[in-house]
């Protein structure tokens, strides 16, 4: 497919950038200026604790507009300099737009020392339509990733050293206008945000510790995970545990 050979020219438009850790948090700026992120701005969560995965069902709420760069919702760990030894490591998986093409689910991996690898999953993907992404750590294999979609493995499993309950997962939205003033315009929907708390899929409600918003960009709750020690709470409790849920979009 024409369109395939496009985004795999792309690799580089889907870097995540200025986003990692647990102890991160987001640097407000102008939602349509280049600055120090570089373009990038942000709408979204990391989860209080460390885990071995993260998954979303996340919605296209409006068509996007993208005027540069690229706009996409995603989950996943890791980030720049959170590698083992500082190196810029992370896996994420997510819908996303950049322009002339139609949205599209995406893979992207990127190892110690190496250029990020974007894999494009599937294209054409519809404002409305829900789609589940989930970054998971295998089972029996500590520090072998695999990025899912719609409950199936779209990338073999990826081997990142040193990765195993090291980093806490990030759910968000993200724009990026290639260092220009072009403002690009996006809504996603994030329901049942969940974090493993195991290899294989452990799956408690992800419980926000950091809000990433730069700009005139807006986060919006729509159901709150309980705090604390809530995120461990079994299915037999007696108050039902309500998955975690936000509405990211641009200002």
């Amino acid at each position: 497919m024409r369109a395939r050979l496009l985004l795999t020219a792309l690799v580089g438009a889907l870097t995540v950038a200025a986003l990692a850790g647990a102890s991160t948090k987001a640097v407000a700026g102008r939602a349509c200026l280049s600055g120090s992120h570089g373009g990038y701005t942000y709408a979204g969560n990391q989860a209080s604790h460390r885990g071995h995965g993260v998954r979303a069902t996340i919605t296209m709420t409006r068509a996007p507009s993208v005027g540069a760069g690229h706009v996409a919702g995603w989950v996943g760990v890791g980030g720049p300099g959170q590698g083992a030894n500082g190196e810029d490591v992370w896996i994420q998986g997510g819908i996303a737009s950049l322009p002339g093409l139609a949205p599209m689910i995406y893979a992207e991996v990127t190892r110690a020392g190496r250029t990020p690898q974007l894999i494009p999953v599937s294209d054409g993907i519809a404002p409305g339509r829900s789609h589940t992404l989930a970054v998971l750590e295998v089972a029996g294999r500590p520090g072998w990733w695999r990025v899912w979609a719609d409950g199936r493995a779209v990338t073999k499993p990826v081997h990142l050293r040193g990765s195993s309950a090291r980093w806490a997962p990030i759910a968000t939205a993200e724009s990026w206008n290639a260092g220009t003033a072009v403002c690009n315009s996006f809504g996603f929907r994030f329901e049942r945000v969940s974090v493993s708390y195991g290899g294989g899929g452990s799956w408690r409600p992800f419980v926000p510790a950091h809000r990433f918003r730069d700009g005139t960009n807006v986060v919006r709750d729509l159901a709150s995970s309980p705090a604390g020690s809530g995120v461990h709470r079994h299915a037999a409790a007696a108050v039902a545990v309500v998955p975690y849920a936000f509405v990211a979009s641009s200002g």
